[in-house]
């Protein structure tokens, strides 16, 4: 089912708080799907009502949604056409697409497609060995040490971690500042070393093929939040094939999509993996060391 009515989306947007700041035009350049459908958080219409706004408001994408047949009903007929597309945003985690879904979005993203995972499209498809090379780490669906390492952070290197255990988890939902770790990364570049994130899910213990994977921005995982005492992966890049792959962990509930941290990374990430650069200005409000700075709350 694809939403390709503007009119409709700004609707649902000012209904729920996130109006983009200014919409996409004739003057936009590229084409973005969003795919959804099925999700363990309840909220992902409006999730991905939020990602097309924010992808709209920068001018340089048009965006329709595909969306799944509810959990339990058949999902053969569901074929999105990637290949229409520039970009494929995922907001989805649910049943495994069929086959011959999986082998076009394979050869979307290994063509050259760009792609954004964002919060928990990261626990779908344990078992796509492709999917899982894409987003490099993910967490849930009993993903353990058969799936790859974990990525942790030792002496200021990056290094895999083979040692047993589960694939995701996250302690109690705070606010927590994000560290950059690559400052002169296209997506990175002008944000402040640190920055404060709104009231969310700290993805820890994410593991897998952690091939091509280069970490932007760690958050430490506070073991007085029920966290690991560990600095997690938050933002990453990932190549697959001719592909350029953004993930993002952030995002669970409506007011971490809201903070203005996440929304830029998530806009600058979508344009640096189509085109391999950013335009796109730090914004002048993006959150500080000390604030935490959202977009306002539905009405």
């Amino acid at each position: 089912m694809r939403i390709c009515s503007a009119l409709v989306a700004l609707v649902l947007l000012a209904a729920c708080g996130a109006a983009p700041e200014t919409t996409a035009g004739p003057e936009s350049t590229y084409s973005a799907l969003i795919v959804d459908g099925q999700s363990n958080h309840r909220i992902w219409p409006t999730t991905s009502q939020y990602l097309k706004g924010y992808l709209e408001e920068t001018g340089m994408f048009t965006v329709d949604i595909e969306t799944t047949p509810p959990a339990g009903e058949s999902l053969e007929s569901y074929r999105p056409p990637f290949s229409n597309y520039d970009l494929v945003v995922s907001n989805y985690n649910g049943e495994p697409w069929p086959e011959a879904t999986m082998a076009d979005f394979e050869a979307f993203v290994g063509g050259g497609g760009a792609f954004v995972s964002v919060h928990a499209a990261n626990n779908a498809f344990p078992e796509w060995t492709a999917y899982n090379e894409m987003i490099g780490i993910g967490g849930w669906g009993d993903r353990t040490e058969r799936h790859g390492p974990y990525v942790r952070l030792r002496d200021g290197e990056f290094v895999h971690d083979n040692t047993p255990g589960i694939g995701g988890s996250h302690g109690i939902r705070h606010e927590f500042p994000i560290d950059i770790r690559d400052s002169g990364h296209p997506i990175t570049r002008g944000l402040p070393e640190t920055w404060m994130h709104a009231n969310d899910e700290l993805y820890d213990r994410l593991r897998g093929p952690a091939q091509n994977l280069h970490v932007l921005a760690t958050a430490f995982s506070r073991v007085d939040t029920e966290g690991t005492g560990e600095h997690e992966p938050i933002l990453m890049t990932i190549s697959y094939k001719k592909g350029r792959i953004f993930h993002t962990t952030l995002g669970h509930a409506l007011v971490s999509q809201r903070c203005k941290g996440f929304i830029a990374t998530f806009q600058r990430g979508a344009e640096w993996a189509v085109t391999g650069e950013v335009t796109q200005p730090v914004p002048e409000d993006f959150p500080t060391a000390t604030e935490v700075r959202t977009r306002p709350e539905p009405a």
